[in-house]
């Protein structure tokens, strides 16, 4: 398991977009029962829920180009992190995209790590 925060999130965050843009369905092994996503304001907690509202998105297809990453350990005694993603959301056809933020909490599991908090909003100008 890669130990520095920044080559850490940077890889995390390559995998989750990839995998939201390809098939939304398969985030469901990054979260946990007792995960939390807050989506534009809303709670959602548990993987399963967490799935059903990616899943159910009204969109068909979506690429996130990210502008920045940044990260720093969350824990003194656990490899932990906070990640921070700003970026652009490039939905379905349209040509104009929409800022987005995104903040995980990454857990170690096992060699890898899990969300246990995700908040995203749309940044409207």
């Amino acid at each position: 398991m890669a130990t520095d925060p920044n080559v850490v999130a940077k890889q995390f965050t390559d995998f989750y977009y990839q995998t939201f843009s390809s098939g939304r369905q398969n985030l469901g092994t990054l979260y946990r029962e007792h995960s939390m996503l807050t989506f534009e304001g809303a709670p959602i907690q548990g993987d399963k829920a967490i799935v059903e509202k990616l899943t159910n998105l009204p969109f068909q297809k979506v690429q996130h180009k990210v502008t920045t990453i940044d990260a720093q350990p969350s824990s003194p005694t656990v490899a932990s992190l906070l990640v921070s993603v700003t970026g652009l959301l490039l939905v379905d056809d349209s040509p104009n995209p929409l800022q987005f933020s995104q903040v995980f909490q990454l857990i170690p599991d096992g060699a890898s790590y899990y969300v246990f908090n995700d908040i995203f909003r749309l940044n409207y100008a």
